[in-house]
Formats: C-alpha cells, sequence, structure tokens
C-alpha cells in the first residue's frame, strides 16, 4: 500500500512542483508544497465541516446519551478523524518525504500536534460563537488561520524532522 501512496504523493508533488516557480523567490519549495496540500486539507476541512452541520446534523444538536453535544462542537468532533487521516498523509507522501522518522512515530507526532490543534479549535469556536455569537462556519474558518502557522514549524521541526545537514530537503 505505501508504494500506491508513494506513487499518488509523487503524482501530486509533480503539479504543485509545476506551480511553484512564480513563488520560487519568495519560499522554499518544501514551504509551498506545505502551503498548497495543507491549503487543499483546509478547503476539504471546511466543506466537511460546512456539510456535516448543515446535511447530517442540521444545526441540531448531538445526544449521545451521557453527554449532549452542540451541533458545530458535534461537527468538530465528527470530522476529525477523516481530517487527520487525509492531512497525515498529504504532509508525509507530499510535502515532506524524505523524513527518516518511521511512519508509526510520525503518525503518533502528527496526531498529538493535530490534538494540540483540536483544543485550540474547541476554544476558538466556543468563544467565537458562544461568547461572541459569531456563525460557526466563518468561525471554524477564523480559528484554522492560525492553526495553520502553529502546525507549519511544529510538523517540520517535530513530526516530519528531517536528518541533520539535509538542507536540500527544504529547497
Amino acid at each position: 500500500m505505501e508504494s500506491t501512496l508513494t506513487k499518488i504523493g509523487n503524482s501530486i508533488r509533480a503539479v504543485i512542483d509545476f506551480f511553484y516557480p512564480p513563488f520560487k523567490k519568495y519560499m522554499t519549495m518544501q514551504f509551498f508544497r506545505y502551503g498548497f496540500t495543507g491549503a487543499l486539507n483546509l478547503l476539504f476541512d471546511w466543506s466537511l465541516y460546512f456539510l456535516i452541520y448543515n446535511y447530517v446534523l442540521r444545526h441540531e444538536m448531538l445526544n449521545l446519551g451521557i453527554v449532549t453535544l452542540s451541533s458545530h462542537i458535534a461537527t468538530l468532533a465528527i470530522k476529525i478523524p477523516v481530517v487527520l487521516l487525509s492531512g497525515f498523509l498529504l504532509q508525509k507522501f507530499v510535502t515532506f518525504s524524505h523524513s527518516e522518522v518511521r511512519g508509526r512515530i510520525q503518525l503518533f507526532r502528527y496526531a498529538t500536534v493535530f490534538i494540540i490543534n483540536i483544543g485550540i479549535n474547541y476554544l476558538g469556536l466556543k468563544l467565537l460563537v458562544d461568547n461572541f455569537g459569531f456563525w460557526p462556519t466563518p468561525s471554524n474558518m477564523i480559528v484554522s488561520v492560525v492553526t495553520i502557522f502553529i502546525s507549519y514549524f511544529s510538523q517540520k521541526h517535530y513530526t516530519f524532522k528531517s536528518p541533520a545537514g539535509n538542507s536540500a530537503i527544504a529547497k
């Protein structure tokens, strides 16, 4: 399966790299790839949030028996596993494909950073929706922008840390 994922990652990387030349003076190729794949995953995240909130939960509270979740928080909980997997696969096979850290360690580290971002998302949604009365979907978008910056530096320097002295990977 990994060779299929590697081939798909190589194909996605080739498409992304085609758009890189105009940005070459402003950022490394790795940062461009991260931004591109991150934007794809973010658009997927936002679309998934919108669809779950509006068409699956239909703005209704989710009663789980022992706890009832508001629709915007329940939507966050439902989309988490899907977005975690899609983001990890994009970063592992497209952006940070040269990392020598073992896959299971990468997944654990990625999940750790992801959980921190979930906490930021949760607090941000509670603040913006419950305290300030903003709409849930735009609130989710605002909080997502904050987590993008935290994620890039965490993934680069922790999750997919490249071997020392291998600066060619980041170009």
